[in-house]
């Protein structure tokens, strides 16, 4: 798997479909939610051992992997944390096990990577996933991170 930031470009919601229908496992995220790579990775995870077990509650993997990175049991929430054509800055993740030749070919059809990494906007974050100012007092903000990864392992405890 691979995670890849950066600007989109134009049509990036239309592009992907069109990779995904040439058997591409990509997801697209907002950038600024993305707390760290593990959280991300951890979705995907999570996500694709749903698929193998026959638990996953999306019909389509790409939401599957959004519903678990969101932390919610509902896909209309979780689809917010994806990517519209409006996205300032996205976070790309590759599922499939591809040579670099091939991931950054398909990176410049959907993104212009900026190598700024993990930018998280902690204050979307915090209202998103619902961290009280309690959880922050006794964890501190350098824990959001952890916070987050702690509602996404709680996801299949909501069935």
């Amino acid at each position: 798997m691979r995670l890849l930031f950066g600007r989109p470009i134009p049509g990036i919601v239309n592009a992907i479909k069109n990779l995904r229908s040439k058997g591409y496992l990509i997801q697209a995220l907002d950038a600024a939610m993305v707390v760290s790579e593990r959280h991300v990775f951890y979705a995907a995870e999570k996500a694709i051992a749903a698929f193998q077990e026959g638990r996953n509650v999306a019909k389509d993997l790409g939401i599957e992997i959004l519903r678990y990175a969101s932390g919610q049991r509902q896909i209309e929430k979780a689809l917010s944390l994806g990517v519209s054509d409006a996205a300032e800055r996205v976070a790309l993740l590759i599922v499939d096990d591809l040579e670099d030749d091939e991931v950054r070919r398909i990176t410049g059809m959907l993104i212009e990577p900026d190598d700024l990494g993990i930018r998280f906007d902690a204050e979307r974050v915090r209202r998103f996933y619902d961290i009280s100012d309690a959880e922050i007092e006794a964890a501190g903000e350098d824990r959001i991170p952890d916070l987050v990864l702690e509602r996404v392992a709680l996801v299949d405890a909501y069935r």
